[in-house]
């Protein structure tokens, strides 16, 4: 049996997953493409969907056909965002052929029973499974961080910088963007970097019964950082055609009294010529050239 693990949406437990897999024996299936390739295979099927889920899909497409299934971590949902809350359900239902997708959790409370049964799902013996979640439960404990990130670098002006972990997190999509602030005399603060605890505590103040756990982590991790007298201002970021995590990120920045940046980011995108303004009002000089 072949399995893969989805790695679009950067989930916080990919290694307990993965370790899990290769503990039950099951042999860990991985992309036959290049990044570039999963993308344009993406946006060829779906051209108007969000760059992440053009993106997750091109990576499931990449593996070939010789894979029985993939694990999707879950991710936290935002409003009006069938995608985040039903990725394993929806795809299969656009998309034709995919081998079966089986949405996995992210959070450390859930991950012991749901592996138990994906490994009896998979392998079909408790003896096996058993003895595979005692071998992963050490990385599937909940993070116990309480430090926080760099909040300056230098003469640089830090901002905090907030958005959905699968932009945040990831190493394709997310590096135009900071060569592109450090370019600017910003020092990013990355929402994903913060105190999971603090965060999740501060999102629960949010005042909104609408609110879903990915409103209320974005809203939590600006508010935690706007708190924060070395962070002068917060630029939040959402992909690219992500209408709700837009409109996610727009209700947030109404929440917020420091200056706000709000800019969309696509694969390969290395300029955002909104930057030069707002880093000017926040006082940030451009680095010298060497």
């Amino acid at each position: 049996m072949r399995v893969a693990f989805l790695t679009t949406p950067q989930g916080r437990y990919a290694d307990y997953w993965r370790s899990f897999l290769t503990a039950l024996g099951v042999e860990l299936a991985q992309p036959q493409a290049p990044f570039d390739a999963w993308l344009e295979a993406g946006r060829l099927s779906l051209p108007h969907e969000p760059l992440p889920v053009q993106l997750a899909l091109g990576e499931i497409l990449s593996l070939g056909t010789q894979v029985d299934a993939v694990l999707v971590p879950a991710q936290p949902p935002v409003r009006d965002d069938a995608w985040a809350g039903a990725f394993a359900e929806l795809l299969p239902q656009r998309i034709a052929g995919l081998p079966t997708l089986i949405a996995v959790p992210d959070e450390p409370e859930q991950l012991a029973a749901a592996a138990a049964d994906l490994g009896q799902r998979l392998v079909g013996n408790a003896g096996v499974v058993r003895r595979a979640l005692e071998q992963v439960r050490p990385l599937g404990l909940p993070e116990r961080r309480e430090d926080w990130p760099p909040l300056q670098m230098g003469s640089h002006i830090s901002v905090g910088v907030v958005g959905p972990r699968s932009l945040l997190a990831h190493p394709e999509l997310n590096q135009g963007l900071w060569q592109a602030l450090g370019r600017s005399g910003l020092f990013p603060v990355l929402a994903h970097t913060l105190p999971a605890s603090q965060v999740a505590s501060r999102g629960q103040r949010l005042d909104d019964s609408h609110a879903l756990p990915g409103d209320r982590w974005l809203y939590g991790a600006a508010r935690l950082m706007e708190g924060k007298g070395a962070v002068r201002g917060l630029v939040l970021v959402a992909p690219a055609q992500d209408a709700g995590m837009q409109a996610a990120l727009d209700r947030v920045a109404a929440e917020l009294h420091k200056p706000v940046l709000r800019l969309t980011v696509d694969a390969g995108q290395t300029e955002w010529p909104e930057l030069a303004a707002f880093a000017a009002r926040l006082g940030a000089t451009r680095p010298q050239a060497d």
